[in-house]
């Protein structure tokens, strides 16, 4: 079960570089990636996408030469 979570938390990092074009396709993946995430470890879909969503979105309008 440790080796399950530990992929899906890489997975979920990996995701999250995949920024969109627009605000909007950026915070919709980061929410996508973090509800997976956070259902794949046990835990709240909701909050997983708000926090993947946030995150994402902070993240590539911070460093949009990194997320193509």
């Amino acid at each position: 079960m440790r080796n399950l979570k530990l992929t899906a938390i890489l997975g979920m990092a990996l995701a999250l570089t995949a920024c969109g074009d627009t605000a909007l396709e950026q915070g919709l993946l980061g929410a996508g990636a973090g509800a997976a995430g956070a259902i794949l470890t046990g835990g709240d879909a909701a909050t997983g996408a708000v926090i993947g969503g946030a995150g994402n979105l902070a993240y590539c309008q911070t460093y949009p030469d990194r997320c193509k």
